[in-house]
């Protein structure tokens, strides 16, 4: 190396340095405790009408690319008459899938941005959508009684749902809606929604909710969310103490097998005759389980005798999911391996669970909000100026090596990151409406 090309590293050192630390200084002449730190994402407290900002990116981008029209595809001409329906109809297309299950993530996200925000757009949204949906159900089931579709006909899950996946989302935002007020057509969907959980879903002997696929009797950690949701919305919609019954089951069931006490995490899949059991802590299948736990406390009766153990298994997951923040905000695909790549949709649903549950006071917001916020601030960079969210991993099946999770694509039409930052959105404004967060000595803290 010649003396030019030494000279030149030391002075982009010195500088890359400097640059870094802020103006220069010693400890005589400088308080260097205040010095601005670099850090890779937004070190603040948000305020409301920043976050709400950020929010209306997200509502604009999704109302103009989800439309709620029924087409005569051979023209591409709008029809409206349910009753004439067609083997020739089909929805507009758009860039999402009105009836699947990040679809129903989404819609519970709207529903709550409008309740925390006010603004009545984001749960007109839902009333379009799902009114347009209760509106051509009933004309589609003749045609399938008939004969006249088969396979993957449009509307096909709310009419016969395959999996889990079909059902449990879409209706646990089904009857939030139907509570709130803004559907009354929606309960036969919402009957055959939980019929298939309750009855048709394949479980295992102790009736732990399973699939058989990748392997015979798999419990995927993402059902937690795929069912406990719509069962805990169903015990609150009807009264019935069973629905309240099946879904702290499937916690406790599910926490038994693929809960990992020193980590604080829990597996992605467990295989009744894999042995051992390999632990891949998947980032978003943490994020379903945390969010199965808050949406059931959330109706969950104080007297019910599964409360406590409910209550008791968020703290502790929280506790794990802590312990594996990244100094970014974010989390990893992996939450346990650093090398790799960090991950919003997780980080968006936990954002949205850990500030839930500081403003239920299932959690000390002292110790946790400072954690939600900087995650949501960190999901707000991945939030481009279209409303797209970046950074979310696709559609990902169930692996037992590490290269599946590691190489997972992203991609902005991931349905999954859109209900994920609604609900965390939404949630971050309540948590700044009911108490402050300050800088205190250059850190974020949260006083209550």
């Amino acid at each position: 190396m010649n003396k030019i090309t030494s000279s030149l590293l030391v002075s982009v050192f010195i500088a890359t340095t400097t640059f870094s630390q802020g103006k220069p200084g010693t400890d005589v002449t400088a308080p260097l405790h205040a010095l601005q730190p670099d850090y890779p994402v937004p070190y603040n407290a948000m305020s409301e009408g920043d976050i709400k900002k950020v929010l209306d990116k997200v509502y604009t981008y999704l109302d103009a690319v989800t439309p709620a029209h029924m087409i005569n595809r051979q023209n591409g001409q709008e029809v409206t008459d349910a009753s004439q329906f067609d083997t020739t109809y089909g929805i507009k297309p758009g860039d999402f899938r009105l009836t699947a299950y990040e679809w129903g993530v989404t819609y519970s996200g709207m529903l709550l941005a409008a309740e925390t925000s006010g603004d009545s757009r984001y749960s007109e949204y839902v009333k379009q959508r799902l009114s347009f949906i209760a509106k051509w159900v009933p004309a589609i089931k003749k045609k399938v009684a008939d004969g006249s579709l088969k396979g993957n006909y449009v509307f096909r899950q709310p009419i016969e749902p395959h999996a889990l996946d079909d059902a449990g989302a879409v209706c646990a935002a089904m009857i939030k809606a139907t509570r709130s007020g803004l559907n009354t057509e929606l309960r036969p969907l919402i009957d055959n929604f939980i019929n298939y959980i309750s009855t048709k879903e394949f479980r295992l002997p102790d009736g732990t909710l399973a699939r058989n696929r990748p392997q015979k009797n798999t419990i995927w950690l993402d059902d937690l969310y795929m069912s406990v949701p719509a069962l805990a919305q169903m015990g609150k919609l009807t009264g019935k103490t069973v629905y309240y019954d099946d879904a702290v089951k499937q916690i406790r069931q599910f926490t038994q097998r693929m809960f990992d006490k020193e980590k604080g995490l829990y597996m992605h899949g467990w295989v009744q005759d894999m042995n051992p059991h390999p632990m891949f802590y998947w980032g978003r299948a943490n994020g379903w389980a945390i969010m199965a736990m808050v949406e059931l406390l959330d109706v969950l009766p104080e007297n019910h005798p599964g409360r406590s153990f409910v209550l008791q298994q968020l703290q502790a997951h929280a506790k794990g999911l802590a312990a594996h923040q990244s100094g970014s905000g974010f989390w990893h695909q992996l939450l346990n391996r650093t090398d790799s790549y960090l991950e919003t949709s997780a980080t968006a649903i936990y954002a949205y669970c850990i500030a839930h549950a500081c403003n239920k006071g299932w959690l000390d917001a002292k110790a946790y909000a400072p954690m939600a916020m900087l995650a949501w601030n960190a999901v707000t960079t991945k939030v481009n100026a279209t409303g797209q969210v970046e950074g979310v991993c696709v559609g990902t099946g169930m692996a037992f090596d590490p290269a599946f999770y590691y190489h997972r694509p992203v991609n902005v039409y991931a349905a999954h990151g859109y209900g994920p930052v609604l609900l965390a959105g939404a949630e971050m404004i309540r948590l700044v409406k009911n108490n402050p967060f300050k800088i205190n000595d250059s850190s974020l803290q949260y006083y209550k």
